[in-house]
């Protein structure tokens, strides 16, 4: 039998919370978005001004980091490398960009945060403050 933990309702308001006091901070609009481990939209929130393809693609990049219980990105620079789709896991859902950061706690992914609306570089920052915002209040 199989035991996974996924993160909640409580841990995916301390990433929303977090990331937004971020873009507020940068006084940048942005899309956030908050994953179970299966990558299922937990929470989602879209600042004024952002634009609204930021909507899909936050969602789309939690989903990828919490299948592949690694950054977003990194699924795309693999692809570069060896010149495969990223989209060959036969899920269009997956992207390749910055932005999505999965959530590793005792070395299980229990799911995922992602920015979208910046740059892929800022998007990955800001995912990472939810993401230790989320692990800090796990270890309370």
């Amino acid at each position: 039998m199989q035991h996974s933990q996924d993160v909640g309702e409580a841990e995916a308001r301390i990433a929303i919370d977090t990331c937004v006091t971020e873009l507020r901070r940068r006084d940048k609009p942005g899309a956030v978005a908050v994953a179970a481990s299966h990558g299922e939209l937990i929470a989602f929130w879209r600042t004024d001004g952002c634009p609204l393809p930021s909507i899909v693609i936050a969602h789309n990049k939690a989903y990828t980091a919490a299948r592949v219980g690694k950054p977003s990105g990194d699924l795309g620079r693999s692809a570069q490398q060896d010149g495969s789709d990223v989209h060959y896991h036969g899920d269009a859902r997956y992207v390749g960009w910055d932005g999505g950061s999965a959530i590793i706690h005792g070395g299980q992914c229990l799911g995922a945060v992602a920015i979208s609306g910046l740059s892929g570089e800022d998007d990955l920052a800001i995912a990472s403050l939810g993401v230790s915002a989320v692990l800090a209040s796990l270890s309370d």
